[in-house]
């Protein structure tokens, strides 16, 4: 059973900084591309970085580019999201996300596997 689990979340200052980390178990991570994606209160989901299998290729939206960085360790199963200057408009549940197929749509559509979520909140 494909499962992903987040965590990493908590609150935090604006300007401050946060690593989420999506830990895969269940199945390799190595042969899926990965992203992360952000809800916040009555909005929709919306895609935040994504990550190709290899880590050679990742795609940012411009409201995180320049502040956040996605890493992946595929000997820990592992996907990173370094939050930097962060914002109180970046506040929200932070989910996980897999699948076998690359795309830089950032589309929630795009990923068959989806992990609980992990709050962020920024304020101070």
């Amino acid at each position: 059973q494909l499962q992903l689990v987040e965590s990493g979340g908590g609150l935090v200052q604006p300007g401050g900084s946060l690593r989420l980390s999506c830990v895969a178990s269940g199945f390799t991570l190595d042969y899926y591309a990965a992203g992360w994606f952000r809800q916040a209160p009555g909005k929709e989901r919306e895609g935040v970085s994504c990550i190709s299998s290899s880590g050679d290729s990742t795609h940012y939206a411009d409201s995180v580019k320049g502040r956040f960085t996605i890493s992946r360790d595929n000997a820990k199963n592992t996907v990173y999201l370094q939050m930097n200057s962060l914002k109180p408009e970046d506040t929200g549940v932070y989910y996980c996300a897999a699948d076998l197929f690359y795309s830089e749509s950032l589309a929630p559509a795009d990923f068959g596997s989806w992990g609980q979520g992990t709050q962020v909140t920024v304020s101070s």
